[in-house]
């Protein structure tokens, strides 16, 4: 059994956020039924690195998010179109889109247009600042949102800020915020029998993130403190240098920090008055980096992460992006999986990151190519094929 059989969602989604929430539900077993408009489809069928896959609208971007679903196009603008929406909400149990507010309403499918045909139906609005407020109507991307909610401004250090996060982070984690919200919106419905509308907005989602900074600012009256590759609870506790090139260690226990000046050969630091606390440690990192990198300096990185967690000391490496990808835990944890794309080739992408014991989700089929399913959907329905064809050439679908 897969955990979400026999849940069926119309996702109107385009880029990143939506389709990251949407993603979720399909490696879970939801059917997904992507709805495109014609010709053009997700802006993201052109976005990557690979041109001849953008010019193909299967860009590196889309093939990234949209596993497990079945494309579907239609033109909302027309009213056909919008009646073929209205048969797909009646049986339906979620809709997510990442429109700006009022725009589902223009189509006349909005959530109170869609709950008096389906009163079972969850509807789930992604957007940047949310469906009211004075800044619910300006466009939003990443970015803009990073901006926004303070993420770059205690990014980076003296030398580099603001910075922003090498990911979009707002959009990914305003997916997530939307995967667990209809999670719990379903979960709901089970017990009562009635949907909800969800309202997701990128600035909320992010800004939680933040938590232990936005604490120390708001109970503890302290502002953040740029800090780069440190660690701003304890120390050592960051990023230091080696013979070839970085390490990150968390030393953040006492016993963590005697145990690593043991090793180091520098026992005579724990008896230091900067270094003898936590907080002291904090105060004086300035001073104390250096006298631990003299000593990490005179070995490689790979022999410190093997030294230090032997004596139950947090240590890595810092890899590259390619190297993070293929490393044996990753590999073993079957974060990546490959599947095999009709005219792109193999692809490897993240699949499931939770491990369900009893329900696992897995990818089963490749990203569709624009207007993939729509003959398949609208059979379903009962249309005929002179049906389908003629709604083809009037431009619905």
């Amino acid at each position: 059994m897969k955990l979400l059989q026999g849940v069926r969602v119309l996702d109107l989604t385009m880029v990143l956020s939506g389709p990251f929430a949407t993603l979720h539900l399909a490696l879970l077993g939801a059917e997904v039924i992507k709805i495109e408009p014609p010709g053009v489809g997700d802006l993201a069928r052109k976005l990557g690195n690979v041109p001849q896959l953008n010019e193909a609208m299967m860009g590196t971007s889309f093939l990234a998010q949209n596993a497990n679903k079945k494309s579907l196009t239609l033109n909302l603008k027309k009213r056909e179109a919008q009646e073929i929406f209205k048969q797909l909400a009646r049986d339906a149990d979620v809709v997510v889109e990442n429109f700006r507010p009022g725009v589902m309403g223009r189509f006349g499918l909005s959530y109170p247009d869609l709950r008096q045909i389906n009163h079972r139906i969850i509807y789930c609005a992604i957007s940047g600042f949310g469906q009211t407020g004075p800044e619910a109507q300006k466009p939003a991307y990443d970015q803009i949102i990073q901006g926004l909610s303070g993420v770059m401004a205690i990014n980076g250090d003296e030398r580099l800020n603001p910075l922003r996060c090498g990911f979009p982070v707002s959009d990914t984690v305003g997916g997530l915020n939307a995967v667990f919200a209809i999670m719990a919106a379903l979960y709901h419905r089970e017990k009562t029998g009635d949907g909800q509308f969800l309202d997701i907005a990128l600035l909320d989602s992010v800004m939680p993130l933040m938590g232990w900074v936005a604490a120390n600012l708001l109970i503890g009256k302290q502002q953040p403190v740029l800090m780069g590759n440190d660690n701003f609870t304890a120390a050592p506790s960051g990023t230091f240098a080696t013979k070839d090139g970085h390490i990150n260690i968390a030393a953040n226990k006492q016993e963590q920090w005697e145990s690593l000046t043991d090793i180091l050969g520098i026992p005579e630091l724990q008896q230091d008055p900067r270094f003898q606390e936590r907080d002291a440690r904090k105060k004086n990192r300035h001073a104390l980096t250096p006298l631990i990198e003299t000593k990490l300096k005179k070995r490689e990185t790979a022999y410190w992460v093997e030294v230090l967690n032997s004596r139950d000391i947090p240590a890595g490496a810092i890899l590259k992006l390619e190297d993070a990808l293929s490393q044996e835990q990753v590999v073993h944890r079957g974060t990546l999986q490959t599947i095999h794309a009709e005219g792109v080739g193999d692809l490897k992408l993240f699949s499931l990151s939770a491990k369900f014991e009893k329900t696992p989700g897995q990818i089963e089929f490749s990203p569709p190519r624009l207007s993939q399913h729509t003959n398949e959907i609208l059979g379903r329905l009962g249309y005929s094929e002179d049906q389908i064809q003629r709604f083809r050439d009037s431009g619905v679908i």
